[in-house]
């Protein structure tokens, strides 16, 4: 059997349906699934289905007459479009953060392979003594919001920095590290906990910390637990544990790279961290 293109070029000149509308489905179609991949596992899946209920409700009312019920959600979806943008800002702003890192519009920032070196060595360090500790990495996006909740620093990347900053004695073992290429800009810093519903509740507070940060930001963040010494990594709002010394190298060098990290998975169950 073989194919006669002219029929179907027949077919498509007279259903009127061409390469550009093909193309044009193609893209919308992307769109979608790029959204609900956007969305999976976030507050924003739970709160669609809550729109796409109301909807039906509301056609549902026109269906059946229901003059006041369906004046009353006439008013409400009025204000939809302000809604959305409330209850959507965190994944509206990863979705333009997203597409603000493309490789067209520049550069991953890199650290050299000394400054990752020391971060391992002071984690290691740490992990063996079970103090715990939360270091984040800036690409390409900016982490100064961040930043500016700490105590500013700006020194040199250095393991015996990171193990005193560390130190359970010291004001700002508490908090985060920001790292900038090879230096630290700051200690101490606060933030935004990780919001998905189906993060295993075991984990504590610094956990849920790193990952709120890579959900906000493309940062890569290591985590040392206080009660168990496990290191962690969490990059794109996924975290990996039970990590050594070579398998978090392996991790740096990945995403600082550029290249995307595929060994990160969601944590289902996992002991319980102290912070």
């Amino acid at each position: 059997m073989t194919f006669d293109f002219n029929s179907i070029a027949e077919f498509l000149r007279v259903s009127h349906f061409s390469v550009f509308d093909l193309l044009d489905i193609a893209i919308v179609a992307f769109i979608v699934y790029r959204l609900l991949l956007l969305m999976r596992g976030t507050r924003g899946a739970q709160m669609t289905y809550g729109i796409i209920v109301l909807l039906f409700f509301y056609y549902l009312t026109r269906f059946l007459h229901l003059a006041a019920v369906q004046w009353l959600l006439t008013n409400m979806l009025t204000y939809i479009v302000i809604a959305i943008i409330v209850l959507y800002q965190s994944e509206i702003r990863r979705a333009l953060a997203g597409i603000g890192r493309t490789p067209l519009l520049g550069r991953h920032r890199r650290g050299s392979k000394e400054g990752y070196e020391e971060i391992i060595l002071a984690t290691t360090t740490l992990a063996s003594k079970k103090i715990g500790a939360l270091i984040v990495l800036e690409r390409d996006i900016g982490l100064r919001n961040y930043a500016e909740s700490g105590i500013a620093l700006d020194a040199v990347l250095t393991y015996d920095l990171l193990v005193t900053i560390f130190s359970p004695n010291t004001p700002l073992h508490d908090g985060a590290v920001i790292v900038q290429v090879n230096r630290i800009i700051s200690a101490g810093c606060f933030l935004p906990l990780t919001l998905d519903p189906y993060l295993s509740k075991e984990l504590g507070t610094r956990h849920r910390a790193a990952i709120g940060i890579t959900e906000e930001t493309d940062a890569v963040a290591v985590i040392v637990s206080e009660e168990t010494g496990i290191i962690s990594a969490a990059v794109g709002g996924k975290i990996t544990r039970n990590l050594d010394g070579t398998s978090l190298r392996s991790i740096l060098h990945a995403t600082m790279e550029g290249r995307a990290h595929r060994a990160a998975q969601p944590t289902a169950k996992a002991p319980q961290e102290a912070v």
